[in-house]
């Protein structure tokens, strides 16, 4: 039996995310009480009747998510389950919009009369504070329509493997915004930057010639290298520690040239040694289309 746990904020797009895990042959139960997730999870996987893929939502409706939710995971993995965490995220000015366009009340408004949404949106926060940071995967759904949440999620269900954690290499822009779900940043924009260079505007890190001129120097190289000799410490260490999927993302300005030539060299080294290695680039696109209209 596989179990996914899909929580995170009110309003991110849970319900959506369960409607494609149920697409993709999960059994779906929503807003599960915390404390009862263990004997529920048990008695599902020894009746072979229900299918041996579960999806369950918790969310801030169980009030005592933050006080039962370890115990209750814990329970789980040691009844020999495989449990993943999958957390959504969202910005609070889209949840606040999404709310006043639904014209529903977030969860703690209605169990608590609170009138104020970005109060209840703050409270909610810092109680799930550590139910995000031990998820497994994390997806900021702030900017993304539902295809692309469905083919985020399709993404996670194929990294989800035997071949061991999947280490996923992003590169995005700072003008954008630090991706939500990253594990370790590394600000590449200490180096000079293609975009300057007339020849290497338009083209990308995924481009050898830009790549020769980010690592034309010897602080670049000196920078990969120590970045590379980190990783290969530490990423056995957060594959012990049961982790799935560990985010690595670099970020330059405008994520198109230093960030992903950084990103994909390191793709590109790691592949050679483990089996689950994927690279984004996450601004790249949006950074091409204002460049072509400069």
């Amino acid at each position: 039996m596989k179990l996914i746990i899909v929580t995170g904020m009110s309003g991110a797009g849970k319900s959506k995310a369960v409607d494609f895990l149920e697409d993709a042959g999960y059994y779906c139960l929503d807003n599960l009480p915390v404390k009862l997730l263990p004997s529920v999870v048990n008695w599902m996987a020894m009746n072979k009747e229900f299918p041996q893929k579960v999806a369950v939502t918790l969310d801030i409706r169980s009030k005592d998510i933050s006080d039962s939710f370890f115990a209750a995971l814990e329970s789980v993995k040691n009844a020999g389950v495989p449990a993943r965490v999958l957390f959504l995220e969202c910005e609070d000015a889209v949840l606040i919009k999404r709310y006043k366009e639904s014209r529903r009340l977030h969860p703690l408004m209605n169990l608590e009369n609170r009138a104020d949404i970005s109060t209840a949106l703050s409270e909610e926060r810092k109680v799930l504070a550590s139910v995000r940071e031990s998820a497994d995967y994390i997806i900021d759904t702030s900017s993304l329509a539902t295809a692309m949440l469905r083919e985020k999620i399709v993404d996670l269900l194929e990294s989800d493997t035997d071949e061991g954690m999947l280490l996923h290499f992003i590169s995005f822009g700072y003008k954008y915004g630090i991706p939500a779900e990253a594990d370790l940043v590394f600000d590449v924009r200490c180096l000079p930057n293609p975009f300057y260079v007339e020849n290497l505007r338009i083209l990308t890190g995924l481009d050898a010639p830009v790549r020769e001129y980010v690592f034309s120097t010897d602080e670049a190289e000196g920078l990969f290298s120590r970045i590379r000799e980190l990783l290969e410490y530490s990423v056995p260490l957060y594959e012990k520690e049961g982790k799935a999927q560990l985010v690595v993302a670099f970020g330059c300005t405008g994520g198109q040239h230093r960030s992903t030539a950084f990103a994909y060299r390191m793709q590109k080294e790691f592949e050679t040694r483990r089996e689950n290695v994927k690279l984004s680039c996450r601004d790249m696109s949006v950074n091409r289309d204002e460049v072509k209209n400069r």
